[in-house]
Parts: structure tokens; C-alpha cells; sequence
């Protein structure tokens, strides 16, 4: 895997397009950019292109509103990896928890979050649209004051790779 990187405001439509390969609902490049915008967002991306994060951390709580990694370099550690260094910028912004949704039937991504420590929370049934229906979101947290909880994102609370 190589390194990550803080998103810059000048890689929107490449953003773009990394969501579209990830997702089927893709947010486009204006969707991004109001997004980025927003007070406390930010974003990290692999080095390659192959992945992203995008946060918001503001008053001692983070959420993960999109992360992604193209189909080709899944289970390769940077979905991990991604985590582990959102969870150290938001809890560099002051965050104590950190919070995602996640597809009640994306058993992939519950059981990456799941291993790095995050635990359920909540539920919102009917929230993601599908062609066969609707699913529920998942709402995971994860505290990042604990140490325990830092150790289960891999240590990458005290060591980021983020440069």
C-alpha cells in the first residue's frame, strides 16, 4: 500500500471520480466541494488514488461521511488504513468519539469496522435505497480517548501515516 495524504481542494474531480468507482450513488464534484466547504471537513486519500476518507469533526464528535477504496485494492489494508488516520486527524481536532453509517447488508465494511473497534450504536431502518428495496444503516462508533480503542485501530492513532 503506499502512503496517504491530506486532500487538496484541487483534486475535487478526481475525488469525484474515485466516488463514482467506489459507489453507485456518486457524489459529484459540486456535491464534493459544498461538502469540503463545510466547517470541520476534511479529507485523506492514498497516495495512489486508490482510496479516500472524508470527515467532519466539530464539537468533540467526528462522523465519516464517505470512505472508499476502488474494488481492485480491497482487503489490502487501506480501508484500514484510512480509518486509523481519520480517527488521528479528528482526534487531533479535538473529537472524543468518531462515528460512521454503514449498509446493513455490506458485510465487508461492518467487519473492517467492526475489527478496528467500532460498535453499534444505533439504527435507521430503510436508509440506503436499493433496486429490491431499501436497507438499513448501521450507526457505529468508536471513543477515541480509550487506549483500547486506539489499539484497535492499529495503533495509527499514535503513529499516522498521513504525511
Amino acid at each position: 500500500m503506499t502512503g496517504l495524504r491530506p486532500l487538496q481542494a484541487t483534486e475535487l474531480a478526481s475525488l469525484a471520480r474515485l466516488h463514482g468507482i467506489c459507489f453507485a450513488d456518486a457524489w459529484s464534484e459540486t456535491m464534493l466541494a459544498e461538502l469540503l466547504a463545510s466547517p470541520g471537513v476534511f479529507g485523506i486519500l492514498a497516495e495512489a488514488g486508490e482510496g479516500f476518507v472524508l470527515v467532519r469533526a466539530i464539537a468533540g464528535e467526528a462522523e465519516i461521511l464517505s470512505i472508499g477504496v476502488i474494488p481492485d485494492h480491497r482487503r489490502k489494508g487501506i480501508g484500514r488504513a484510512l480509518l486509523s488516520a481519520a480517527a488521528v486527524e479528528a482526534r487531533r481536532r479535538g473529537a472524543e468519539r468518531l462515528f460512521l453509517e454503514v449498509a446493513s447488508d455490506n458485510g465487508p465494511a461492518l467487519a473492517l469496522y467492526r475489527r478496528a473497534g467500532f460498535v453499534k450504536v444505533g439504527r435507521r431502518a430503510g436508509y440506503y435505497h436499493r433496486r429490491t428495496g431499501t436497507v438499513a444503516a448501521e450507526i457505529l462508533a468508536i471513543d477515541l480517548s480509550e487506549d483500547e480503542s486506539r489499539e484497535s485501530l492499529g495503533g495509527g492513532i499514535r503513529d499516522p501515516e498521513v504525511q
